[in-house]
């Protein structure tokens, strides 16, 4: 069902992929928009080992999208070095492919934002997480990305510095 990948020398293992997930603080999450023309926005999101969330208004395009067509993928930049006498860039990026799903159950909503905030604001206690997730409550939509496929690649100099010398 999903494609494989050309470049097999620089596929990240499912271990580095994850790694990145749990790494990153933002992406681009890529839905069927309006009048079939893609819709990728910038989203910061969670990484729970299984499943993504991110939060969003009750109301707008996403959700728009979402309702229409629950497929979804989000990539995430992990690293994008730029070598400009090489014309070329060192990089790594993960891209999940899934579905969505609205959260409309208070105690699912309520775990998925508290471990957004966790991840954001890590030093805050949970006295202050509470308070700051109870007054934001009333306008706030969680999503869930569930992983179908999840795949990784990184620049080729990146792979050739990972292995011991003389291979």
């Amino acid at each position: 069902m999903f494609r494989e990948m050309r470049r097999k020398k620089q596929l990240l293992t499912l271990e580095e992929s994850t790694a990145v997930l749990h790494r990153g603080t933002s992406g681009v999450l890529a839905l069927a928009g309006d009048d079939g023309y893609p819709y990728a926005v910038p989203m910061s999101y969670v990484y729970d080992g299984a499943k993504l969330y991110f939060h969003c208004a009750k109301s707008g395009h996403k959700l728009d999208a979402i309702r229409r067509n629950c497929r979804a993928s989000f990539c995430v930049i992990d690293q994008d070095q730029i070598v400009p006498e090489e014309y070329t860039s060192h990089f790594r990026s993960v891209i999940v492919f899934g579905t969505m799903r609205i959260l409309e159950d208070d105690g699912e909503k309520r775990a998925a934002i508290e471990a957004l905030a966790l991840k954001y604001a890590p030093d805050d206690d949970a006295a202050d997480r509470n308070r700051a997730i109870d007054r934001e409550w009333a306008p706030l939509c969680m999503l869930e990305l569930t992983i179908d496929h999840i795949t990784g690649k990184e620049a080729i100099e990146l792979v050739k510095a990972k292995r011991p010398s003389g291979q």
